[in-house]
């Protein structure tokens, strides 16, 4: 599990520090505002990371789930813990003990998994932890745009380390490549992920007995445009 290793490093956190959150707190009031949910409402921030959206939810007034397969991810959020926010470790593959009235899945936390089954596993786990009325969301790339707009080579300096980055598309999933020495030691990782489709995500809600309910492309949840869109975010239940 090449994300468990990569995901688990501190360079992992250096390379995406410039990550928007200014962008991320507007996507969080837009689609918490498209759902219609109430201050107090249970949310599950699957595949949290380091909590950024789950941290803010919270503060929006909503009671917060985060949880994520990297221990040191977990460890890290927990500092923001309160009475309305935990986190814990999970894999996303099985069900959360718990129903929630939103569950979300953000920023291409999918289609990493070594086993195809495990993509569909996660949308009936997601399924699984819904109550009645809720609804689930999978933010994820747009494929088509992706693979259109690859860059294939390029060098980000950040904090003195030199990240050389190559991206290609091979057997159905998005690879990028990850060089870089730091302190005379050099480091090589490999980001995967499946390359899926519309398509391929209404095969999957199928197969999981899932109803889509609406499509956006973009964090301004604007129609979705399969060519032009950079996002794929899916509302089911």
């Amino acid at each position: 599990m090449w994300y468990a290793s990569w995901f688990d490093t501190p360079y992992y956190h250096i390379l995406y520090k410039d990550r928007n959150h200014v962008e991320a707190g507007k996507f969080m009031d837009n689609l918490t505002n498209h759902l219609h949910l109430e201050k107090g409402n249970t949310i599950l921030d699957l595949a949290c990371g380091r909590g950024r959206h789950s941290i803010y939810l919270n503060q929006l007034g909503y009671d917060v789930t985060g949880v994520d397969l990297s221990e040191k991810s977990i460890k890290y959020a927990s500092q923001f813990e309160n009475k309305t926010l935990k986190f814990r470790v999970h894999n996303m593959c099985t069900p959360y003990p718990e129903k929630f009235s939103a569950v979300f899945n953000l920023f291409t936390s999918f289609g990493y998994f070594d086993k195809d089954e495990d993509n569909l596993e996660t949308i009936k786990a997601i399924k699984a932890n819904l109550k009645a009325q809720g609804f689930g969301v999978i933010d994820f790339m747009n494929v088509n745009y992706v693979t259109g707009h690859l860059v294939p080579t390029e060098t980000k300096s950040i904090e003195g380390i030199d990240f050389q980055i190559h991206r290609y598309v091979e057997d159905g999933y998005i690879f990028k490549e990850i060089r870089f020495t730091d302190q005379n030691e050099d480091y090589f990782f490999i980001e995967r992920v499946k390359a899926i489709s519309l398509s391929d995500f209404k095969d999957l809600f199928k197969k999981a007995n899932v109803q889509l309910i609406t499509i956006f492309g973009d964090y301004q949840l604007q129609k979705f445009d399969a060519q032009k869109s950079q996002r794929l975010i899916l509302i089911f239940k």
